[in-house]
């Protein structure tokens, strides 16, 4: 729909049976998912393995046809975590695979469609051998991944840096760039000049955002009725 038809009672019910899924189904099979968290659609969330662990205001966005993949890999010597810092964003279609170590530092923002890996995932010469070369990944703070980049194992990414949407990453950024390309290199430093404004300024009142963004929702959508977004919903109109 290109306008939100629903009466904003029915919206505040799907927010909280969004709310409701994530604590019940999502939630256990994390190691740790801090206060505050925004799983849109989490039915579209995949987890699986172990050693998953997620901060506070974790903001994950899905849809039906790009789910968000979180996987670890235990097996013999390998055993594989995914520690997410605080105030990211994971948008639709992001996948992190681990057989060592991802670490995502807070304030960080992956793209749709991004790729994080610290594996081969087979070996180069046995390719019988499940995982092959494995290296820890690190995304300093602040870190912003663009749409359908990869980041290879054995990557570390400076602080504030940029990954140019369809980026191959395959060795170390370093802080305050951007880089883009296959292989990624560095087209540009940022301006030591210009305040870099991070995630975390969004949630310095959380009461507060909570409030200004249900009154959106009241102003937005308290004239829709719920005949109508039926209307819509099986017989919609041009325009709507």
């Amino acid at each position: 729909m290109i306008h939100d038809q629903r009466p904003y009672r029915l919206k505040k019910l799907y927010l909280w049976i969004e709310q409701r899924y994530a604590q019940q189904f999502i939630a256990p099979q994390l190691a740790s998912l801090g206060s505050g968290f925004h799983l849109m659609k989490p039915w579209n969330i995949r987890l699986h393995g172990a050693h998953i662990s997620v901060g506070k205001n974790i903001h994950i966005v899905t849809a039906d046809d790009r789910k968000v993949s979180l996987s670890t890999w235990q097996f013999k010597d390998n055993s594989g975590h995914i520690r997410i810092g605080d105030n990211c964003l994971l948008c639709p279609g992001v996948r992190i695979d681990s057989a060592s170590e991802v670490q995502i530092n807070d304030n960080c923002m992956l793209a749709a469609g991004s790729y994080i890996t610290d594996a081969d995932w087979h070996d180069i010469y046995d390719r019988t051998r499940a995982v092959g070369t494995t290296a820890k990944v690190r995304l300093n703070s602040n870190v912003w991944v663009g749409d359908g980049a990869i980041i290879c194992k054995g990557v570390t990414i400076g602080e504030n840096s940029v990954i140019g949407a369809g980026a191959v990453v395959t060795h170390d950024i370093p802080a305050n760039v951007i880089a883009a390309g296959n292989p990624a290199r560095v087209v540009k430093h940022l301006d030591p000049a210009r305040t870099l404004v991070t995630r975390a300024s969004l949630f310095t009142d959380p009461a507060a955002l909570a409030h200004q963004n249900d009154q959106i929702d009241r102003y937005v959508l308290t004239k829709n009725s719920l005949l109508n977004w039926l209307r819509t919903y099986f017989f919609p109109r041009r325009g709507e």
